[in-house]
């Protein structure tokens, strides 16, 4: 209940039902409407099966921008959990409504809120492709890249400020840093072969890369200035899409040197190799979650592509989606929602799923081709 305008009332309820923890209750027949927690008069609310109350004003300021204030009311035990000022301009409507989301978000469920970070992802649409950056709700796209050749791969740097991917104008695959505030973009590596699949090591610093520089498919870590290239270890084998424990510590890495695509891990200050996935014969795009305790991959069974997620301590493995051809997955910064690449009438289309692979969910199905979706870091 509120004198929002539409919009940011409309935003912060759609955020809120689309995370799968939360139902909106019809405020029909409340009078007078709340607009400031001490009118919140809780029986009323209690009357609806409301458990909270979000209330709020808008009011223009002399300089064309406005003051944004809302609370939040905790209806069972009468208590005010939350109350927010912001002063924005009408551009800054979105940004705002997800910022409030992700507050009401907090308090009620304890964990991160992710509604105001962003996504990227590529599209493909005739012989172009696009690198995409968008709300978290896929609203607001805005293509970053443009290539008459495919792009593929795109990574957040941890502090959102850069997107690292994969180009392949040169006629191979060589991968570039794109500079979001700039416009810039940066060649990270360039070498004989094919030069793919980046992922940021958390502190941003360096990055790992997959290159056949000196025969086969090897991992190796970069400095984000494209310096001081080092092999990670040897091997005969295939190792590819390498991604960093939340800690820095370690990779989660796919590789076939046990006779088919497995994941592994190492420790990125050497060591041994240990095998991670056991089950079934192809298991591949290790995701760590940012909680530390497992990590979402893509495994195939009988021709149809995946979702699962693997727990660390317990080795459990739980299937998140049905497919039949779901890939590239990618974890919200609070471990709680996977984006992911599926099908739908022969094209690509973003969806999302919970952790638990009990709240499924549409992102994104413009006209184009849609694939390899990144969730970006939260904002800082």
């Amino acid at each position: 209940a509120s004198t929002f305008p539409r919009v940011i009332t409309g935003i912060v309820g759609a955020d809120l039902t689309r995370s799968g923890l939360f139902k909106l209750v019809d405020y029909a027949g409340v009078m007078p409407r709340p607009v400031r927690a001490e009118d919140v008069r809780a029986a009323d609310w209690r009357a609806k099966g409301a458990d909270a109350v979000v209330v709020g004003t808008m009011r223009p300021l002399p300089d064309g921008r406005l003051e944004v204030r809302f609370a939040l009311v905790d209806a069972v035990k009468q208590t005010t959990l939350a109350g927010y000022s912001y002063t924005v301009t009408p551009a800054q409507f979105r940004a705002t409504a997800h910022t409030i989301a992700d507050v009401i978000y907090e308090r009620l469920t304890g964990d991160k809120g992710v509604f105001a970070t962003r996504i990227a992802y590529i599209t493909k649409q005739g012989p172009r492709y696009e690198l995409h950056v968008a709300d978290a709700d896929g609203a607001n796209p805005q293509a970053v890249v443009t290539s008459n050749e495919p792009l593929l791969s795109p990574k957040w740097s941890p502090d959102g400020t850069r997107i690292a991917y994969v180009s392949m104008e040169a006629k191979k695959p060589v991968v570039y840093i794109q500079s979001l505030g700039s416009g810039q973009r940066q060649l990270l590596a360039n070498f004989r072969g094919s030069n793919s699949a980046p992922a940021w090591a958390p502190d941003g610093r360096r990055l790992a890369v997959t290159l056949t520089k000196d025969g086969g498919s090897q991992l190796f870590l970069i400095n984000a200035d494209g310096t001081g290239v080092t092999r990670l270890m040897s091997s005969p084998s295939i190792d590819t899409e390498a991604s960093f424990t939340p800690d820095g510590s370690a990779i989660l890495f796919t590789s076939d040197r046990g006779g088919s695509p497995q994941i592994y891990r190492i420790k990125v200050a050497g060591g041994a190799v240990e095998r991670l996935t056991f089950d079934g014969s192809y298991n591949v795009s290790p995701r760590p979650t940012p909680d530390g305790k497992g990590f979402v991959f893509v495994r195939r069974e009988g021709g149809r592509f995946y979702l699962a997620y693997q727990d660390y301590a317990s080795r459990q493995v739980q299937p998140l989606t049905q497919g039949p051809f779901d890939e590239s997955p990618s974890v919200a910064p609070n471990s709680r929602l996977i984006l992911y690449a599926a099908q739908q009438g022969g094209r690509g289309i973003l969806a999302a799923v919970s952790s638990d692979g009990r709240v499924k969910q549409r992102i994104v199905s413009p006209a184009a081709d849609v694939r390899e979706p990144a969730w970006g870091p939260l904002p800082r």
